[in-house]
């Protein structure tokens, strides 16, 4: 059987074993138990590989000769533990005892695989199993295993949490974050780096300069061990160790597997770049092979033995297949892939208890509305930089760790994607979190966990991601390029996401408390200069404002002014100049979703339309509700729509370069136009 599957790589049957294995604490049964938990992957890489040949599997990310270390860490982890997997860790799912009907149908692209045909091969995640999938760029996983870890410590759970990465997917950003935060909280999380010397075609000398892996642990204030990846024994040996280790006293710790990567990357990219010999020599540590030889040695395995498994295992394999095979094609449904962006939630308002009101700034109002959210939330954790005893640069969490303690108001070091990983994380084990961005222009730090996690996980495989990011956004405050970014319509292009951008105290107190209800992913944008230069009467007990529900601020009859955030107030300074302009005054509030009823119904009503926001011009929001008008209300038309925005240049820092920068001037003047047109 085995000199099949060798011939197909090229190599030489194996007849002698080039593995040491210590038995010690392992019965025989259990010794047979991992023997056919370690061919199954095996065998199924040996079906994939003729199944991709005959073109009915598009891809494939072979883990030939690693499956030890999927297998043995799945044996060794507690089955309610949670497993963040990769491309080469077909035995994750296998061992957890994923049916292989729905794992071919995953790969296949039909109904019954994890991600309704969205997404291919191993990104997807599995909650029933504890499993929870990769996306292509390798390393956000690390930071959702500290979300995850967190939850386990802040609800007193005595468990471990392991993710994977390679040693070239170790050279991202989000391994150093991940690490660093995990050490820092002393979060219980294996890291476990396949080193397999290779990322893709490059080799380790050209990823890092270190000796070896494990030499980064000192760096972190983290033990780090390495094993040798293909020896299954030690490695379930050495991470029921480390697990059991880190239940009962919470820590990280830096796992190097050294192992070898048979195949290509993936089939297509092939292995004409190693060396010469280097896969023979690799063939004779073949983790299946010397382990079969091995229980052989010890009298517990026969060749009858070995016949039977495979047989039994290669039924398994070809049912599985045939269900799949005979699952249709999808049929595709407009209205529920529209539908699966979101986790399903109606939002209940609640009002106010009683009739108190204070006067609130802005930033009492957003202050108050997250306070209120803690006491009703026991499971919403706070993230950020300097929001613990400092109370945040801003101050809107002053006072908050008196009150709910550092577990859950919690200084951050400066890794925003570590961060936002670590609060899906967070939801994916049944809790809250709010990340506040010091400044919305750090976000670009954690662009990655946001457009590609948070707004697909859903879609892709119905987990929600029940995290709320602050964004203190806008100019106006002499601070620069850096600190000024009006960045909303980065994320207005992304499905998935909900964007709130409220423009009074008032407002913002209801919609925070909202999105913090809400278990689906919401950006709140919170303008810096309205901070503390707007007052108005707030309610003082908890109440919600309506997600998706824009606010008539001014109503008339001669032109609709659309616009959000301090665009508001641009307009209402214009308006208070001109008192004869009778126009509808409409702030967004809400930019994702938008509330296109109430501005069709404005629009249709004046005639006009002029749309006014704080980002630059082109490619902003205002270049969709201009086209949305066009094509809802073209026929009402009296005039060109129009919108006004800032300059397309970056946010200057003088004064009177910044006030140049943006639309007030401008936005006076075409508003009177268009008036006249």
């Amino acid at each position: 059987m085995f000199a099949l599957i060798i011939s197909n790589t090229n190599m030489e049957t194996l007849t002698q074993r080039h593995i040491e294995y210590d038995r010690s604490n392992f019965s025989d049964e259990e010794l047979l138990t991992i023997y056919r938990t370690l061919l199954k992957p095996r065998l199924i890489e040996e079906k994939m590989l003729i199944l991709l040949r005959q073109g009915k599997i598009s891809k494939w990310f072979s883990g030939w000769g690693q499956e030890a270390i999927s297998v043995g860490s799945t044996l060794a982890m507690e089955d309610e533990e949670y497993i963040l997997p990769m491309h080469r860790n077909l035995g994750v799912f296998t061992t957890r005892g994923i049916p292989l009907n729905r794992l071919f149908a995953q790969f296949q692209g039909k109904m019954s695989g994890f991600t309704k045909g969205r997404d291919r091969s191993f990104h997807f995640g599995a909650k029933d199993y504890n499993i929870v999938g990769m996306i292509s760029h390798l390393g956000p996983q690390l930071g959702i295993a500290d979300g995850i870890a967190l939850a386990n410590r802040l609800k007193k759970e005595e468990k471990a949490t392991l993710v994977f990465t390679g040693d070239g997917g170790a050279s991202e950003g989000d391994f150093h974050e991940s690490l660093n935060v995990a050490a820092v909280w002393d979060l219980p999380v294996i890291f476990a780096v396949e080193n397999n010397s290779w990322g893709l075609s490059t080799p380790s000398n050209q990823q890092f300069r270190c000796n070896q892996f494990i030499d980064k642990g000192i760096g972190y204030g983290m033990d780090a061990f390495q094993i040798d990846g293909n020896n299954i024994l030690e490695v379930i040996s050495s991470i029921r160790q480390i697990a059991a280790s880190i239940r009962k006293k919470p820590r990280p710790f830096l796992l190097e597997c050294m192992t070898f990567r048979m195949r290509g990357h993936e089939e297509a990219s092939g292995t004409k770049y190693y060396p010469d010999g280097i896969q023979d020599e690799w063939n004779k540590k073949d983790p299946v092979v010397n382990y079969e030889l091995f229980l052989k040695e010890e009298g517990l395995l026969t060749g009858e033995m070995v016949e039977t498994f495979t047989d039994e295992i290669k039924k398994e394999i070809q049912d599985g297949l045939d269900i799949a095979y005979a699952e249709p094609k999808i049929t595709p449904n407009t209205d529920e892939e529209i539908a699966d962006l979101f986790a399903p939630y109606t939002q209940t308002i609640t009002n106010p208890s009683s009739d108190n009101k204070s006067e609130k700034r802005l930033i009492d109002a957003i202050s108050d509305g997250l306070r209120q959210s803690m006491e009703k939330h026991p499971n919403l954790v706070l993230m950020g930089q300097d929001i613990a005893e400092y109370g945040g640069v801003f101050k809107i969490t002053e006072g908050f760790v008196e009150q709910f303690g550092n577990d859950r108001v919690r200084n951050t070091p400066l890794c925003e994607s570590a961060i936002l990983g670590t609060g899906l994380g967070l939801s994916i084990s049944g809790m809250k979190a709010m990340v506040e961005m010091q400044f919305a222009d750090f976000v670009t730090c954690g662009f990655n966990q946001i457009i590609n996690n948070l707004a697909k996980i859903h879609w892709r495989w119905g987990q929600n991601a029940d995290v709320v990011v602050r964004m203190p956004t806008g100019a106006g405050v002499a601070a620069g390029p850096f600190h000024s970014q009006s960045n909303e319509a980065w994320f207005f292009h992304t499905p998935g996401l909900k964007i709130v951008y409220p423009a009074f105290p008032g407002d913002a107190k209801g919609l925070l408390a909202a999105a913090l209800e809400d278990p689906n992913p919401v950006l709140f944008f919170e303008h810096k200069f309205l901070y503390r230069s707007l007052k108005e009467e707030v309610n003082d007990d908890y109440y919600t404002t309506e997600i998706g529900k824009a606010r008539a601020v001014e109503e008339g009859n001669d032109i609709s002014i659309i616009t959000y955030g301090m665009g508001v107030h641009w307009a209402l300074d214009v308006l208070e100049k001109h008192p004869n302009i009778s126009a509808d005054l409409i702030d967004l509030r809400t930019l994702a979703p938008l509330d296109l009823e109430m501005i069709v119904a404005s629009v249709n009503k004046t005639g006009r339309a002029i749309v006014l926001h704080e980002d630059c011009e082109v490619g902003g929001i205002g270049a969709e509700l201009v086209t949305l008008i066009n094509e809802h209300c073209f026929e009402q038309l009296d005039a060109p729509v129009k919108r006004v925005a800032s300059l397309n240049t970056p946010v200057p820092f003088d004064a009177g370069l910044e006030q140049n920068f943006l639309p007030p001037a401008r936005f006076e003047e075409a508003l009177l136009n268009l008036i006249n047109y």
